[in-house]
């Protein structure tokens, strides 16, 4: 009897542990969507219950038919949020402008719509107060019970998921990620639904850098309308359609990229060499003084226009030399940036400037001649008129390349090494795209009537928007007055037909010394 008795002892205490350790592991799990991530149990791969049917937004990862929005609108926020100047003076604000959308047809009370970082949700609850109830914002940090947790590059829910996608106060272009940005927007947005940004730019350049954010959609309205807050007096609202999946739709290409020939640069960027500083016509006397005084009469593009909407910033320098010759002492610290982060490129074929790089963590080297072709060239240095040659680099001459079939001793009279030349044209093509914003220093020693012309037949050109070029010719010697350098055999009009033949081209191009 006593054996018979304490079995059902034994399993009742077995049933009793097991349900208390699965009541803890709920409560921990609680404890930490709650206090951790501020979410709901909102991701299918971590929960162990699944959310209500009836929600309507699918959330990445999550089953299919799941949503978030029902489950924050069934909470109550705060009264003190909506008793605020600022919240009422914006909830009036982007009430007006969704009111204007939807009389135009592009947003309707039947739209599912996402507002992309918006702190405290106050364009989802501008929305929500003109009937469209399926709203929901997404921010770095949830706001119950309007805006779940979530980041413009980064947005927690699925392809085509929405019928209407609204990003203000300039978000876009304060975004250190504006490609995935504007990606996110476009893989969410349905086909053939609306999406409406807010900016602060107003210039031509940075108009079409923005549309070119977007080549999965067309624009189909632009206006200026006049800001809430101070911080943003004028806005510029850009409506853009996403493409149907059967258009298939998006931007062609204007050159560059994949092109693989000639290209055309548009009209805006054309535009900013008419307000660029004029070419030195006449050959100057002094050109190292009048060619290194012009430096100060450069207009850069970054003081002219707003580049914010580009994807990339790249900065490459052909032809480097040391670091502290022109990426140091000129680029770091002086070309306007407008607060962007450059990838810097430096090229350069002399040995002698290579480990100087290796502690430069945020300079890429590339150890090679730019060339029009992958060859062994040969490399002289030549060292200028009265100095001895020195075995330190900062005494080093300038380096000039050539085929090493077209070289004999003859015509090389300098320090002579072998050395891997590269395409260059071709580099810049798999490297760069339309869409980043391209700045280039070249002063490659005369290779710049081969590299040239090499960049404008195969359409690379087109991917370069601000270029100086440093020009070498047969100039007046400044160590012996009334000799012209025999180092090169190009004359001063040569050069200027070649800055000429660029600005024709679209190609901003500056005379560099």
């Amino acid at each position: 009897m006593e054996t018979s008795m304490g079995k059902p002892s034994f399993l009742r205490n077995i049933m009793v542990r097991v349900l208390l350790f699965g009541v803890l592991i709920i409560v921990v799990r609680f404890a930490y969507v709650v206090t951790i991530t501020g979410e709901s149990c909102n991701r299918g791969d971590f929960c162990f219950f699944s959310l209500p049917e009836n929600l309507n937004f699918v959330i990445s990862g999550a089953a299919s038919g799941s949503s978030a929005i029902d489950a924050i609108r069934s909470t109550s926020p705060g009264d003190d949020l909506y008793t605020t100047r600022d919240w009422i003076k914006s909830v009036q604000f982007y009430s007006s402008i969704f009111q204007d959308l939807i009389a135009d047809g592009y947003l309707s009370p039947e739209s599912k719509t996402l507002c992309v970082e918006t702190a405290i949700g106050q364009e989802v609850h501008s929305l929500r107060e003109i009937g469209v109830k399926n709203s929901v914002g997404i921010s770095k940090k949830a706001s119950r019970p309007l805006v779940v947790r979530g980041e413009g590059h980064a947005i927690p829910f699925e392809d085509n998921a929405f019928d209407f996608v609204f990003s203000g106060g300039d978000r876009l272009g304060k975004s250190l990620k504006q490609l995935e940005f504007a990606d996110e927007i476009t893989r969410t947005l349905k086909p053939e639904g609306f999406a409406v940004v807010h900016v602060g730019a107003t210039d031509t350049y940075s108009f079409n850098s923005f549309l070119d954010l977007f080549n999965s959609c067309r624009l189909v309205k632009m206006r200026d309308i006049d800001g809430f807050d101070p911080s943003m007096p004028h806005i510029r609202e850009f409506v853009i359609q996403k493409y149907s999946e059967i258009d298939g739709g998006g931007h062609h290409h204007r050159g560059g990229g994949d092109s693989g020939g000639k290209c055309w640069i548009p009209g805006y960027k054309r535009d900013l060499i008419r307000d660029a500083e004029p070419l030195i016509q006449e050959e100057p006397l002094k050109p190292w003084i009048t060619l290194k005084r012009n430096i100060k009469n450069i207009k850069y593009v970054p003081s002219m226009v707003d580049i914010r909407f580009k994807s990339r910033y790249v900065y490459v320098d052909v032809g480097a030399r040391s670091y502290g010759s022109s990426i140091g002492s000129w680029f770091k610290k002086e070309y306007p940036k407008q607060n962007k982060t450059f990838d810097v490129f430096a090229i350069e074929a002399d040995k002698a400037f290579h480990e100087e790089y290796k502690i430069k963590k945020k300079v890429n080297l590339l150890p090679y001649a730019a060339w029009v072709r992958n060859e062994t060239l040969s490399f002289e240095i030549n060292h200028d008129p009265g100095k001895e040659v020195e075995a330190k680099a900062k005494g080093r001459g300038m380096g000039r390349i050539q085929p090493v079939k077209k070289s004999d001793s003859s015509d090389l009279a300098g320090e002579v090494n072998l050395i891997q030349g590269f395409d260059f044209a071709d580099w810049l093509k798999k490297s760069v795209r339309e869409r980043d914003f391209v700045v280039m220093k070249m002063d490659v020693e005369g290779t710049e009537f081969d590299l040239i012309p090499r960049l404008i037949k195969t359409g690379a050109i087109c991917l370069i928007d601000e270029l100086f070029l440093e020009c070498h010719y047969n100039r007046w010697q400044r160590c012996c007055p009334g000799q012209r350098s025999q180092k090169y055999n190009k004359t001063y009009n040569q050069c200027l037909e070649l800055f000429n033949s660029l600005r024709q081209r679209g190609v901003l191009v500056h005379q560099w010394w």
